[in-house]
Order: C-alpha cells, then structure tokens, then sequence
C-alpha cells in the first residue's frame, strides 16, 4: 500500500481490532531481528499467496468486490488480519486501481472487470504483529500493446531497484535503477507516491522514492531493514488527482498507470523477496 509521507504519522501504541490493525508508534528506521524476519516471512508468505490465487482466479465479469471478498476469506483462513481494513480508515482488505486509477481504489461489488482492463491490486496481512505488503498488475485478458507494456516495464523497474540492494547502498541507488528503466522506455515514475518501511506498521520509515531527488534523507541500507519497494509508472504524465471519495488516486492526463510490489529484506550482499509468488 502505498500513502503519503505524512501517513508515516501515528497515534498511540497499536492494537488489532475486528477491522484491522492500528497504527504503532513511529520509531525511526527499525532493525529487525531473526525472530521478527521469521514472522514477517510469515506475513509476507501470505500475502504472496493470496495475489498469486488473484492472478489465477481473475477474469472479465467478475467485481473488484470478488476479489476483496477472497483476499479477506484466504488471509483470515491463513491466521492473519488484513493490513489495510480500517487503516485510516480505509474500507476493505485491498486496493484495486483499474486503468488510469493509480492507486488506492476501493472494491465494490458494482465495480465489474472487463477484457482489456489493466488491474493493480495491492493488498497486506498482519500476522503475530508484524505485517507483509505487496502489489501486482494484472492484464485482463487482450489488453492493448501500450498496456501489457507498462505493466511490464512496472515490474522490470521493480527487479532494477531490487537489485541495488544490499548492504552499504543507499535509497538512491534503489530511485537511479528504477528511474533510468522507466526513463529509458519513455514512461514516467510517479512521484507522489513512494515505498516505504514495513514491520510491526505497515507504514514505517524511511520512504522509499523511485526517483532521484534531495528532499528526502538518501537512507544507507543495512542487514535487517525491510523495505516495501514499490514503483508506480504512468504512461502519460505524472500528475495525478484524488477522487471526491478521497481514496482513489488516478492519473490527470486519463493515461494509464501501473504497479509492481515486493515487501524485502536486506542482506549483507542483496536481498531477500518476503512476498515472492515465484513468477519472477
């Protein structure tokens, strides 16, 4: 899931409730111990299983509320809390943004899919604590070249980023790798939006942009941080606008947009993908 850098604000301690996981307080760039990735593992294999499932049950005719009532159903039956039910209010257990809608888009039940669409659906688990969050774009049957292009080039510039990651880089080397990919087949790296931290909150810092810039604190990565790395490419502009329902985010231009996420953690020499599917 993917907020502004100002969501990374909390309340008091967090507790989970029949909607969802509250909000902890914010602790700086947190260092996570053997016990806490075995947890977060957890977490994460969840949600790697449910968006697999997603990507195998999809199709034209079905509602953006279908899928919703299958990831809260499938993370619930696997012993987790869906991350995003009730976070800051949001109303389901994922978001999914069909077309030119960025990011956060509510399901609903009279919000059909059909051939043709480019669907991003990002949802998050809360298991023993700890919490795993990823995004996949899915093209619904024959989607135009433009489409399965973007989509594409959203998940390259996912695995670009990736690999700058080990220990002793830093966020820029993660924004340059993704930048220069998506610069280089024309789209553009959506910048209001960025990754972020990920642990006991689903929002942690440090934000994690994906594009080069100097007003946001350029991290050193270290063994044990885990990072939500999650590039947003539209195929237009960048601009993008919120939805009088004050969730969903779409694109000015109407163009389409793409995303592709992976909640990881560092290692002394790369990574590991918490949330791999073994599709890529």
């Amino acid at each position: 899931m993917n907020l502004f850098a100002d969501l990374l604000a909390s309340t008091k301690g967090s507790t989970v409730t029949a909607t969802g996981p509250r909000i902890q307080q914010r602790r700086g760039v947190e260092i996570k111990s053997a016990r806490e990735l075995k947890i977060m593992a957890k977490a994460s294999s969840i949600v790697a299983t449910v968006l697999r499932e997603i990507m195998e049950l999809v199709e034209p005719g079905q509602t953006t509320g279908d899928l919703d009532a299958h990831a809260e159903r499938r993370i619930r039956e696997m012993g987790a809390t869906p991350s995003f039910m009730g976070y800051h209010g949001f109303p389901a257990s994922i978001c999914a943004s069909i077309n030119n809608e960025v990011v956060h888009g509510i399901p609903s039940k009279k919000r059909v899919i059909h051939a043709g669409d480019l669907l991003k659906v990002d949802t998050g688990a809360y298991f023993d604590g700890y919490h795993g969050d990823s995004c996949i774009t899915v093209c619904v049957g024959d989607v135009s070249e433009e489409a399965r292009k973007l989509s594409r080039v959203a998940q390259e510039s996912l695995m670009a980023g990736l690999s700058q990651i080990r220990a002793g880089n830093t966020l820029l080397d993660i924004a340059g790798a993704v930048e220069d990919h998506v610069k280089a087949n024309q789209f553009s790296v959506v910048e209001d939006y960025t990754g972020h931290g990920v642990g006991r909150n689903l929002h942690e810092e440090p934000s994690v942009f994906n594009f080069r810039t100097n007003d946001l604190p350029n991290v050193k990565l270290r063994p044990g941080m885990t990072l939500a790395v999650e590039p947003i490419l539209n195929a237009g502009s960048n601009a993008c606008r919120t939805l009088k329902d004050r969730w969903t985010v779409v694109t000015k231009d109407g163009s389409l947009s793409a995303q592709w996420e992976h909640t990881i953690v560092v290692t002394s020499d790369g990574c590991e993908i918490l949330t791999d599917r073994g599709d890529c």
